[in-house]
């Protein structure tokens, strides 16, 4: 058996989940990874087809893992979700917010529930939510809204798994340069999005990689419980 740790990310068909993929492979981890529809490209680490919103299908994702890599991972990031077109919440569409919080909050449990039955001792979980959990700009309202739920469980988390030395953080980025934050937005709507944060720029997906490297690392062993928010001084 490797040596080297196991990390299962959900949702690292591209974006912030790739680069999280990448940069955890370049550090010796020995990646798992999910997607909902369309592998990711390149070598990342051996993939896995997985809709989040069916608990059943996470928990033999968490199965397979351990049969294919000989042990439950160490480090669980949850970074699978999604977004819709904004609206003011008197504008939003019922069957949009049911999505939204089927996949972002739904699926975040499922996730996070099955890394707490069998992330080893001594690991690691990280949820991705968001900035705009705090630095509230209109028409985002249920979209923050599904973020600061899974910020819910990871504070409840962090408590209940102490016990085994799990830390159990999430990283609330600001806006950063995915698909997922590109889909629908003029090049005037992005710059006034990055003009929320005084270093006036959107972020990089390696730049959230980079956090959540950290935060799985030996170097973040104090870390706990933490929103560690990489937005550029947005809030």
């Amino acid at each position: 058996m490797s040596s080297s740790p196991v990390t299962l990310i959900f949702g690292a068909s591209r974006g912030i989940g790739a680069a999280c993929a990448e940069n955890l492979k370049a550090n010796g981890w020995r990646v798992a990874l999910t997607y909902a529809t369309k592998p990711p490209a390149g070598d990342l680490g051996r993939a896995y087809q997985v809709d989040v919103r069916d608990a059943a299908a996470v928990a033999r994702v968490f199965a397979q893992v351990q049969a294919d890599f000989g042990e439950a991972p160490t480090a669980v990031v949850a970074n699978a979700g999604i977004n819709v077109p904004g609206k003011p919440v008197g504008d939003f569409s019922p069957d949009d917010f049911r999505l939204l919080m089927e996949v972002n909050l739904f699926g975040a449990f499922n996730v996070l529930a099955e890394a707490a039955r069998h992330v080893r001792d001594d690991g690691a979980i990280i949820a991705i939510t968001t900035s705009l959990v705090r630095h509230v700009v209109p028409g985002t309202g249920p979209y923050a809204a599904s973020k600061a739920a899974v910020e819910s469980l990871v504070r409840a988390m962090s408590k209940e798994l102490a016990g085994r030395r799990v830390r159990v953080n999430a990283v609330a980025p600001g806006p950063v340069d995915t698909d997922l934050f590109n889909a629908g937005k003029t090049e005037e709507v992005k710059a006034r999005m990055a003009a929320f944060a005084p270093l006036n720029r959107i972020g990089r997906p390696n730049e959230i990689a980079e956090v959540v490297g950290f935060l799985l690392s030996e170097k973040a062993s104090w870390v706990h419980g933490q929103i560690v928010q990489p937005n550029g001084g947005m809030v």
